[in-house]
């Protein structure tokens, strides 16, 4: 079982048209993120802000699928900035594709999607994004349901502002057009994917002083591992602690996924579990 935490309070600015996209909680979360899995027994790596290079992460993430096999477990989390970019394949209904918004640069929903179907048939991939936009954010798909945005209820969102996506492609183009011609072919994925991601497409998650309001949501529920239950479970009971404004998606992917999400959250990792995790 391994596993990789992302965590981003700052991005290049050389990248982003000046905008470095200060936030306060998402380092906390990956930190957090790896201390939950720590003691789950995952052998867990964290990236922190500079560390969080397109290269680094998708080097990491293809080297699991590559060691992966049939009943092996990746447990992925990302806390950061969400994104969109001009949707190429007309795969959107809003004509955007969500992103990841790492430090030197994006990385797409259809990459992260390509880099999933590397994953042998029988690994199994649970993924949490607090990041806005984040519903959909390992392929297209519409929302849930179309909701209203109310006034925020923090006072920093997840999201990069919409004048600086903009200005962000323009100075990139090249780079994400290519990006996004080298991933447009029909790819199937194998192995059994859970996203929960922080908000739907059309939302924005939440940042805080210790962690993000999702990932903070989710530590209650988890409750230093007292959680028991299915992902259907884990993903409503943390709904039901959310604000209106922001409301995290179930996104199921893989041929086994629906039974995947029956199982109990962590099951194989939560067995080795000797005592109730504590706080650091």
């Amino acid at each position: 079982m391994v596993s990789m935490h992302i965590g981003l309070n700052n991005v290049d600015a050389n990248h982003y048209g000046g905008w470095d996209g200060q936030l306060n909680g998402c380092e906390p979360d990956a930190r957090d993120m790896k201390d939950l899995a720590t003691k789950c027994g995952f052998q867990a790596k964290m990236m922190l802000s500079s560390q969080a290079t397109r290269n680094s992460v998708i080097s990491c993430i293809k080297d699991m699928s590559t060691q992966l096999n049939n009943g092996d477990f990746f447990f992925l989390t990302y806390s950061g900035h969400g994104g969109q970019i001009p949707d190429m394949n007309r795969e959107e209904e809003d004509k955007m594709d969500e992103t990841w918004v790492l430090y030197d640069g994006q990385l797409i929903d259809d990459e992260l999607f390509s880099l999933l179907a590397g994953f042998k048939e029988g690994v199994k991939v649970f993924i949490l994004s607090d990041s806005c936009h984040s519903g959909t954010v390992i392929k297209t798909g519409p929302p849930r349901e179309e909701m209203m945005l109310v006034e925020p209820v923090m006072p920093k969102v997840k999201a990069m502002p919409p004048s600086v996506a903009r200005r962000t492609y323009e100075a990139n183009k090249q780079m994400y057009d290519n990006i996004m011609q080298s991933v447009m072919q029909f790819k199937v994925i194998k192995c059994s994917v859970i996203l929960l991601s922080g908000c739907q497409d059309n939302q924005l998650s939440y940042d805080g002083r210790q962690n993000g309001l999702f990932t903070e949501k989710l530590l209650s529920v988890w409750n230093f591992g007292r959680f028991v239950g299915s992902y259907y479970k884990f993903h409503k009971s943390i709904l039901s602690k959310m604000p209106p404004n922001q409301t995290p998606n179930m996104m199921l992917m893989g041929g086994n996924a629906t039974a995947f999400a029956r199982e109990n959250v962590l099951e194989h990792a939560t067995r080795g579990m000797k005592a109730p995790m504590t706080k650091k």
